[in-house]
C-alpha cells in the first residue's frame, strides 16, 4: 500500500473517486441557480460538468491513475477527445463573456452571426491542428500550407461573388439601415424588405428591386427613415403672382395641418419663392406615410384654392362661380327653404356655392358659425373627436344644412367632414335669419332637424358604450 502512495496513482483514485462527484455536486447546484435568473454563464458550465470533466477524469485515470504508455491508442483518442471539448468550452466561455451580454447599439451587439461563426471556425481548426501535433505527432505544416496555397485560388477565382458577400457583411456589421427602413439609393427608392450576404431587397411600390450590396457599399444613399422622428413630406406649388402671397401662406397651411398623416404635435411650414413659388414641407410619421399624404394635400389644395377664388398653377376657373349654376342651386334647394319666387334675386346676391374633396374638413368644432351651409350633392359625416381620434355619430345628406348652431348662437360639439365630394350652397347668417323671422315653419324644421342629429348622435355614442351628457351644437 505505501508503494502505491509512493507511486502516486493511489492519490489520483482518491482524488477522481471523491473530487469529481463534488464538483459535479458544486456545478450542478451553480447552474441551477443561474438558470432560473437566466444568467448565460449556466451555458458553459453546463458543457463543463455533462462532458469536459468526465472525459478529463477518464483522461486522469488513463494517464496518472492507471499509468497507460503515452503512445498507447486509448489514451491518445481520451487525450483527444478531452483537448476538443476544452476547446469547445473555451470558445463558449469567450462567447458568452462577449457577446451573451452585449449592450444595444456597440459593435458586439451589431457584429453578424456568420462573423462569429468563422472566426470560431478557425480557432477550432488551429486548436485540433495543434492538438493533433501534440497528441499524434501529426504533421500539420504541409496542410496549412495547401490550405492557403488553395484559399488563394479560390479567392481569385470567386473574387467577383466573394466581394459581394464580404460587402454584405460589412453592411450587417455596419447596419446603416435595417428591415423596415426606406433608402434613396439615387435610382432606387423604397422600403428594405430583406437584406442578405448578396443584396438587399426594396420594394419601390410597383415591384421589389433587388440591389447587390457592392453597389451599396461602393455608392452613398440616403436613409429615409433617420434619424427618428418626422419624415418631411415636402412638394412645391404655385399661384398666380396676383394671389396675396400672406393669404396663399395661411391657405397652405390651413390645409397641411388638417391632414389626418401629419404626426401630432409638429406643424407644417412654408416657404415663398417668389414669382407665385411655394414650398410645402408636412411632417410625417415615416416615408411611408409622405405619398399618401401629398396626393391628399394636392387634391384638397385644388378645392381649398376655388373656394378662395386663388389660381392654383395660375388656373382659378371654377364651374360652380357661375351666375346659372348658383341660380339652379337655389331653384333645387327652394323647397328645403320654402323660398319664394321673389327671394331667389335677394339670395343670388348673397349665396355662394363650394365643393370640398374626400376627408375635408366642411365645420370644425367648438365653433360658433357664421354661415349656414344646405347639402346639394355629396354626403357629410359627422364626428366627435375624442382621444386622438373621432367617432362618426351621424350624417347629413342632401338637402340638409350643415351649421344650424349658427341660428343658436352654440359653439359645435362636432366636426363635419365630407364624406364624398360635397358640394353646398352657402347662406349668411343674416340672410337664414331673415328667412326663419318671416317663415315660422322653417324655424321649426331646423329644431326638428337639430333634435334628431342630436338624439341619434347620443344613441350612437350609447351603442359605443360612451357616456356623453347633453350634447348640444350638433
Amino acid at each position: 500500500m505505501a508503494e502505491a502512495f509512493r507511486d502516486g496513482w493511489a492519490w489520483w483514485v482518491i482524488a477522481l473517486a471523491v473530487g469529481v462527484p463534488v464538483l459535479l455536486v458544486i456545478l450542478t447546484e451553480a447552474i441551477g441557480a443561474l438558470s432560473r435568473r437566466g444568467n448565460p454563464v449556466a451555458k458553459p458550465l453546463r458543457m463543463l460538468r455533462n462532458w469536459v470533466i468526465p472525459v478529463g477524469a477518464l483522461f486522469a485515470l488513463l494517464a496518472f491513475a492507471i499509468q497507460s504508455p503515452a503512445d498507447q491508442v486509448w489514451v491518445r483518442v481520451v487525450a483527444t477527445v478531452f483537448g476538443f471539448l476544452v476547446i469547445l468550452l473555451v470558445l463558449s466561455a469567450f462567447n458568452v463573456a462577449l457577446f451573451a451580454n452585449a449592450t444595444p447599439g456597440t459593435w458586439r451587439e451589431r457584429i453578424p452571426s456568420i462573423f462569429v461563426e468563422i472566426a470560431r471556425l478557425t480557432l477550432v481548426v488551429i486548436g485540433l491542428a495543434l492538438l493533433f501535433s501534440w497528441v499524434w505527432d501529426a504533421d500539420v505544416g504541409g496542410l496549412f500550407t495547401a490550405l492557403g496555397v488553395g484559399s488563394i485560388v479560390i479567392g481569385l477565382a470567386l473574387q467577383n461573388a466573394v466581394g459581394g458577400v464580404i460587402s454584405g457583411l460589412l453592411l450587417l456589421f455596419e447596419q446603416p439601415f435595417k428591415i423596415g427602413d426606406w433608402l434613396d439609393t439615387g435610382g432606387v427608392k423604397g422600403r428594405v424588405v430583406e437584406v442578405n450576404w448578396r443584396a438587399v431587397h426594396i420594394d419601390t411600390g410597383s415591384g421589389i428591386q433587388i440591389v447587390p450590396n457592392s453597389n451599396l457599399s461602393g455608392a452613398s444613399f440616403t436613409n429615409m427613415s433617420q434619424p427618428d422622428g418626422p419624415y418631411s413630406a415636402e412638394t412645391e406649388v404655385k399661384f398666380s403672382t396676383d394671389d396675396p402671397p400672406h393669404e396663399v401662406m395661411a391657405l397652405l397651411l390651413e390645409t397641411a395641418d388638417a391632414l389626418p398623416m401629419r404626426m401630432p404635435g409638429e406643424r407644417a411650414s412654408v416657404q415663398y419663392s417668389g414669382a407665385g413659388a411655394y414650398g410645402v414641407s408636412i411632417p410625417v410619421a415615416a416615408p411611408a406615410d409622405a405619398a399618401r399624404a401629398l396626393s391628399m394635400y394636392l387634391s384638397w389644395l385644388w378645392y381649398a384654392a376655388r373656394r378662395r377664388r386663388f389660381a392654383l398653377d395660375g388656373d382659378s376657373t371654377d364651374p360652380l362661380a357661375e351666375p346659372q349654376v348658383l341660380a339652379a342651386a337655389l331653384a333645387e334647394i327652394a323647397p328645403t327653404l320654402h323660398l319664394r319666387e321673389d327671394d331667389a334675386e335677394a339670395l343670388r346676391a348673397t349665396a355662394h356655392l363650394e365643393r370640398y374633396g374626400v376627408g375635408e374638413v366642411v365645420l370644425p368644432s367648438g365653433v360658433v358659425p357664421d354661415e349656414v351651409r344646405v347639402v346639394l350633392s355629396g354626403r357629410a359625416l359627422l364626428s366627435l373627436e375624442a382621444d386622438g381620434g373621432r367617432i362618426e355619430v351621424g350624417a347629413t345628406e342632401k338637402g340638409e344644412m350643415i351649421g344650424q348652431t349658427a341660428l343658436t348662437r352654440e359653439r359645435t360639439k362636432v366636426v363635419t367632414i365630407a364624406g364624398e365630394i360635397l358640394t353646398v350652397v352657402v347662406l349668411p347668417l343674416n340672410t337664414v335669419d331673415e328667412l326663419i323671422r318671416t317663415r315660422p315653419r322653417l324655424a321649426a324644421e331646423i329644431g326638428e332637424s337639430l333634435e334628431l342629429k342630436r338624439t341619434q348622435a347620443e344613441a350612437r355614442l350609447a351603442e359605443l358604450g360612451i357616456a356623453k351628457g347633453g350634447i348640444r351644437g350638433v
